[in-house]
């Protein structure tokens, strides 16, 4: 077991790239390629704008809530540390899900496509996510000082059963439209905006 310092150091890390490729997905309109006005230009990249706003309220809800989980604990062991590798494994995949989706959005059945990597990409994500804070939630010896194993167990319905729900409906919804798929993204983030944890203290602390 050992101190929790470099492996959020190092999620800090793979957390911002990820969260800063997002922007390299959107585009400036050429000058001498312009067909009418910027304004008709800026509004025909709305899709890569879309993804761009879903993505990165959704990778930077993670961070929140990635700091809220380690929060909980005082040290991790060797299957924490490689639970959280898968974590962001998936999260550093999400730029490319992202201008898969802004690129074939408005595509048809290839949007529809788009939207089922970009969902399936998103539910790997909270299983590892739910993996994790479970995996830790079931073990005292590593949460940190006062915090009440009993209390974070309990909010593993809200941050992963309710989660994974949701993530699971993104790819009903993906078959049917890409556009509805990325809002339904959009409420989810919005959903994990919330304070999905707790750290209640041990009686008599």
């Amino acid at each position: 077991m050992g101190k929790t310092n470099r492996t959020e150091a190092f999620s800090d890390g793979v957390l911002a790239i990820a969260i800063t490729l997002l922007v390299l997905d959107l585009r400036v309109p050429a000058r001498d390629m312009l067909e009418g006005s910027l304004a008709h230009a800026l509004g025909h990249e709305w899709p890569a704008l879309f993804a761009y706003v879903a993505s990165f309220l959704a990778i930077g809800i993670i961070w929140v809530n990635h700091h809220a989980v380690f929060n909980l604990i005082g040290v991790v062991d060797r299957l924490a540390m490689f639970l959280n590798l898968l974590l962001l494994m998936c999260v550093a995949a999400i730029p490319f899900t992202t201008a898969l989706l802004s690129e074939y959005l408005t595509a048809g059945s290839d949007g529809r496509t788009a939207a089922l990597v970009y969902s399936f990409v998103m539910l790997a994500m909270a299983l590892c996510f739910g993996a994790l804070h479970r995996y830790v939630a079931h073990r005292p010896a590593l949460l940190a000082q006062g915090v009440d194993s009993v209390v974070v167990r309990a909010s593993l319905v809200r941050f992963t059963v309710v989660g994974l729900t949701l993530y699971g409906l993104t790819i009903v919804v993906a078959l049917i439209s890409a556009i509805a798929c990325l809002a339904l993204h959009l409420i989810i983030a919005l959903y994990y905006g919330f304070e999905q944890t707790s750290r209640a203290p041990r009686p008599n602390e």
